[in-house]
């Protein structure tokens, strides 16, 4: 958890923070974000179907294509992360039930992370359903520092949070790029989730 959070823990203690101290604060905000994750928004349909389309199903594990060392290693449905938390290894092979079900996984971190960043600020469907597939493919993004690694600390998320739903539409497509590179495949995305963010729904 944040360290910031921490840090105001402590002056408010007026004494350091022990190990258990540590886990109680960290078992409250896992409390917490589960609590917001149920009651937050889901994503629909149509938002599936928009990861589906530009992830694709690969049962063989395989190297990112836009990165220059490879990395992460992807398998099913554009997950980069084993059953155990792991990295994929080079290779592996899955079986659809696997790819389907580890999706799910993602799916819900993503929703969690993606409701939590918001905030509680007014979000169409559709604009939670293009959020969630941006984070999906560039990460949430949520820790210290003010650098924009993904939704956390992202233009669009500022936009977004500020009603600027116009400039939010527009920002996703500043996120084109891989190891400096521009790829037609992340225009094509970000053109989708645009478009998605500026729906109805």
């Amino acid at each position: 958890m944040s360290k910031a959070l921490f840090d105001a823990v402590r002056v408010v203690k007026g004494a350091p923070l022990t190990q258990a101290d540590v886990d109680r604060i960290n078992r409250a905000l896992t409390a917490q974000i589960a609590v917001a994750a149920r009651e937050g928004l889901r994503l629909s349909p149509r938002g599936i179907d928009l990861i589906h389309g530009f992830e694709q199903l690969r049962l063989t594990a395989y190297p990112d294509p836009g990165s220059r060392d490879g990395l992460p290693v992807t398998c099913g449905w554009g997950t980069t992360r084993d059953e155990d938390g792991g990295p994929i290894p080079p290779g592996a092979v899955w079986t659809r039930e696997k790819a389907d079900r580890l999706f799910a996984r993602d799916i819900a971190a993503f929703e969690q992370g993606v409701n939590l960043l918001l905030a509680g600020v007014p979000t169409t469907q559709a604009q939670f359903d293009a959020l969630v597939s941006f984070a999906y493919n560039v990460g949430l993004d949520i820790d210290d520092d003010a650098t924009a690694e993904g939704l956390g600390d992202s233009t669009l998320l500022r936009k977004h949070r500020a009603g600027d739903h116009a400039g939010a539409q527009a920002a996703f497509a500043s996120w084109v790029f891989n190891d400096g590179r521009r790829l037609n495949g992340l225009v094509r995305r970000r053109a989708a989730e645009a478009a998605l963010y500026g729906s109805a729904g």
